[in-house]
This record gives structure tokens, sequence and C-alpha cells, in this order.
């Protein structure tokens, strides 16, 4: 059984269907990619996860439970963390407030600041910065902030939503060097990205969603490698 199972999602907003009969999974020690251009329903596929929106057919089970119709600070506390679009820090706090916010559910004060020593250590910018007002950092800045804070939270899941988006080309390599490197000291991500070869070079496994339809699956390398999704996604 997968750690995180999506079996026939359907979701929309209003009259609008965003995702049709979407089915993927998460197994421990994994990365997986969710592809898809602009519109595709990728961020709807993980807001139904985190509870944020509720599907109107389908079943979400993490851990062998189902969570279809958990609210989402509930889902937080079985251990599924969502990195947002945008990042939706708290912009007039500091980064240490900004990360402290990220275990508000937790109350082991050693285990918490031995999280937050992982999250300066996979981030030594944050640790420079942390006394800093949030709002002040640059856009690499605040999107390590932003994964900061969803770690300090202890995912069992990590779930990223366009990490590298409007960042320069050096600080995009970073970014998925530490996405690399969160998932090889033990925890699964989901990640979703427009930069489909990034994202398929870190990934063990991918989807492709297509207006709310997963049209492809396999392992990153497969799909790096399919002329379809080197046309559609990779600009070859």
């Amino acid at each position: 059984m997968a750690l995180l199972e999506i079996k026939g999602i359907d979701a929309s907003y209003g009259r609008v269907q965003a995702l049709r009969g979407v089915t993927l999974e998460v197994d421990a020690g994994e990365i997986v990619a969710l592809i898809g251009s602009n519109g595709a329903g990728k961020t709807t596929t993980l807001r139904t996860i985190s509870g944020l929106m509720h599907p109107a057919k389908g079943t979400i089970t993490f851990n062998g439970k189902d969570i279809t119709h958990t609210e989402p600070q509930k889902i937080v506390d079985l251990g599924i963390c969502h990195s947002p679009e945008g990042r939706r820090l708290f912009t007039r706090m500091s980064v240490l407030d900004n990360l402290r916010m990220g275990a508000y559910t937790r109350s082991n004060t050693a285990e918490i600041k031995k999280d937050m020593d992982r999250v300066f250590e996979l981030f030594p910018r944050l640790k420079e910065r942390a006394n800093q007002i949030t709002g002040t950092l640059s856009g690499g800045e605040q999107q390590m902030c932003a994964m900061g804070r969803a770690l300090m939270a202890k995912p069992k899941v990590l779930m990223l939503d366009e990490p590298s988006l409007g960042l320069a080309p050096i600080l995009v390599q970073t970014i998925f060097d530490i996405v690399r490197e969160i998932n090889s000291q033990g925890t699964p991500v989901l990640l979703v990205e427009q930069n489909a070869h990034k994202a398929l070079e870190v990934a063990h496994r991918g989807y492709v969603l297509e207006t709310g339809v997963i049209v492809e699956t396999g392992t990153g390398k497969e799909l790096l490698e399919s002329e379809e999704i080197q046309k559609a996604y990779l600009g070859m």
C-alpha cells in the first residue's frame, strides 16, 4: 500500500471541473513529480490533498487512513505539509518567526530545536538572515523560508508547489539540489513544477496532468525520454 494514495478524484470550482478521475500515489522514500501546463489542475490536486478543498468524488488515503474529508489542520497534524505556490509567508515577521509558525502544532521544544538546526543546515542563508523581516528577502531566500517552514511541521510527505517559480537559473539548481537532499534524509516529496525538465531529473516517478486528467505516468527517466513529453513540455 502506498503512503499517500489519491483515487479517482473529481474536483470543481463552482461549475468548472478542475480534476477528472485523478489517481496518483506517493510511496515512502520517493520524489514524485506532477507536471503539466498552466491551468492543468496541478495546484488543485495539492489543495485537495491538503483539505483546502474537498473532492466531489474519489478518495484520498494516507498511511492507510481515509482523509478525503479531513480538515486542513488535522492533515498537517497527520504529517502532510504543503509549501504553496507564491510562498505565502508572513512578510512582516522575521525569518525565525516564520519558521516557528511551521511548528505551531508541536510542543516538544527539543525536537523543534533539532528541526530548526536541520533547516539552517539545509539553508545556511536563512541562518544568516534569521532576524531579518521576511518581506525584505530576495525571491530565492523567500522560497527557502517557505520550504523551511513546511519542514518545521515535521512532514511525512512534503508537497512543494512551484518551488522554482520566478527564480534565477543558478538558484533553481540550488532549490532542486535541496529537494534531493530533503528526500535523501527520508522525507517523500510530491513536487508540482512548471520546470518539467528539472522536476523529472530529480523525480523517481512522474505524472503528466492535462486539463484535469492524468494522461501519462512513468519513471522520471522514462518521461524525460518520451518524445511526446519532450515536444509538449521540454521544448525539444
